[in-house]
């Protein structure tokens, strides 16, 4: 007598492979996903601490006697970072919700349509908070520096 059945075997066989792979498939879409976040996130963070590290390289290039001064305009504060033998200075200041670089004579007058994006901040605040410290502070946090000229005028 013969059986007429199917072979249970070569179901679970099937049923094993397609749970495999569906969940492969989901490891692969929310691996994905959590890589595209983390990837999202270190870009934001390295353009905050990118504004931050670029005005402390900017000052400690600078960095000599007399060189580096603070100006109060109407409209905020501006960083005077001057190339003592040319003449010549870097101005960064706050204009709108933009963080700008002029570079030009000391004595001449700003060129926001000339100048350089930094970056955007609401925030460009710089004081000193003791003799030879340079607190610079904008949207994405604060950079104390130490001049070794003595400080800022």
């Amino acid at each position: 007598m013969k059986h007429e059945g199917r072979n249970p075997l070569g179901l679970y066989t099937i049923g094993i492979a397609a749970l495999f792979l569906a969940g492969f498939f989901l490891l692969v879409v929310f691996g994905a996903q959590s890589y595209r976040n983390t990837v999202a996130d270190q870009e934001q963070n390295d353009g905050t601490r990118a504004q931050l590290a670029y005005l402390a390289a900017a000052v400690k290039g600078c960095d000599a006697a007399g060189a580096v001064h603070l100006v109060e305009k109407d409209d905020g504060q501006m960083l005077v970072l001057e190339d003592g033998e040319s003449g010549y200075a870097l101005r960064i200041y706050r204009l709108g919700d933009r963080l700008l670089e002029d570079y030009g004579p000391a004595d001449s007058a700003l060129n926001p349509e000339e100048a350089q994006t930094i970056g955007e901040t609401s925030v460009f605040a710089v004081d000193t908070p003791a003799a030879g410290l340079l607190r610079v502070t904008t949207d994405a946090g604060q950079v104390l520096l130490h001049l070794r000229s003595g400080g800022a005028a």
